[in-house]
């Protein structure tokens, strides 16, 4: 049995504990609780995972009435301490987390010699949004990997998640075999897909055209992934989808312009409901994935010598926010401490 941490449990990564929990989780036990999940084990803020201790993890499904489902995990941990003192030595550890919070959490795992000891053979995903990622997580190559997701999940408060929409998971297909036998089986199992791609790269960049216009433009004007398919804004989306398109054609993958912009509006129609994650950053004050996402197309941009001034203006945009909410934060935790 393929032993999987997730390093990251927010609402991505306590989705992907379910997802690829083994077992019959719809089999309910007294007091609605689920059978207990062995092969997974969570790993995120104390809030969170003492919830999820003291209750189980709460899915909240599409299923309109559907009760909600509850998850137990036999191991949850706060830090990689608790990791260190426990009996669950993961083959497949999935990183969740922010891409600005990759390079910590590198630094963590290397501080805490578990690269010599219960994460000596194990393989890395590195599951988030943008690109570059790779690069920021510095260890060998041939053990980390990199995974994508189309699906709308909410962390609506500690303990419990909610799924707003289907979609596919796409990997690298240089994964190792257990890896692809266990995620195959389980997302399926769950009615998800699961797709180990050759050309993975080009697979990145078709999100991060989606991720580039939908994610700055909705924490922007603060509205629903919707509002990009306002006529007023076509002229916007087809400037930065250019600028993507070139961007990405220089690195050596090429693209069809009008079939991007069409596949954009139609993540958009298809999630027009959900917030993106960038506007929850932005609502909570917290740093977003801006520089992996049209940062990245700016950098990219840069090296090879292209003007991308769309993405350059919504990356300095969204970056003012940012600077406006840490100076908020920072005033709260002033006179929180008065």
């Amino acid at each position: 049995m393929v032993k999987v941490l997730i390093y990251g449990a927010g609402a991505i990564g306590s989705f992907l504990g379910y997802l690829l929990s083994e077992g019959e989780l719809e089999g309910e036990v007294e007091g609605g609780i689920s059978p207990v999940v062995e092969n997974v084990a969570l790993l995120g803020r104390p809030g969170h995972i003492q919830r999820i201790r003291e209750r189980g993890l709460e899915v909240f499904s599409l299923a309109e009435g559907e009760s909600p489902l509850f998850i137990r995990f036999r191991h949850c941990f706060v830090d990689l301490d608790e990791l260190a003192e426990s009996d669950f030595a993961p083959d497949l550890v999935m990183v969740c987390v922010k891409t600005h919070s990759l390079t910590g959490v590198l630094r963590e795992i290397r501080r805490s010699g578990l690269l010599e000891g219960k994460l000596k053979d194990a393989e890395f995903v590195l599951f988030m949004n943008g690109m570059g990622n790779r690069e920021r997580f510095d260890l060998p190559q041939d053990r980390v990997f990199e995974g994508i997701i189309s699906v709308g999940v909410v962390f609506s408060e500690d303990g419990k998640i909610e799924l707003k929409g289907r979609g596919r998971a796409v990997f690298e297909s240089a994964v190792g075999e257990d890896a692809k036998r266990l995620i195959k089986a389980r997302l399926e199992e769950k009615g998800f897909t699961a797709e180990f791609a050759e050309d993975f790269k080009s697979q990145q960049w078709k999100k991060l055209f989606a991720n580039a216009v939908i994610n700055p433009i909705t924490a922007l004007t603060r509205e629903k992934n919707g509002i990009v398919l306002s006529s007023h804004l076509a002229p916007v989306v087809e400037r930065i989808v250019r600028e993507c398109v070139a961007v990405a054609g220089k690195e050596g993958h090429r693209f069809d312009e009008l079939e991007v912009i069409e596949f954009v509006h139609t993540v958009a129609s298809m999630t027009a409901a959900n917030t993106s994650s960038m506007l929850q950053d932005v609502l909570r004050g917290r740093r977003s994935e801006i520089d992996s996402i049209n940062g990245y197309v700016l950098d990219r941009a840069a090296e090879q010598g292209i003007a991308a001034p769309a993405n350059e203006t919504l990356y300095a945009l969204v970056k003012a926010i940012e600077e406006g909410g840490a100076r908020d934060n920072d005033a709260i935790k002033k006179r929180q401490r008065a």
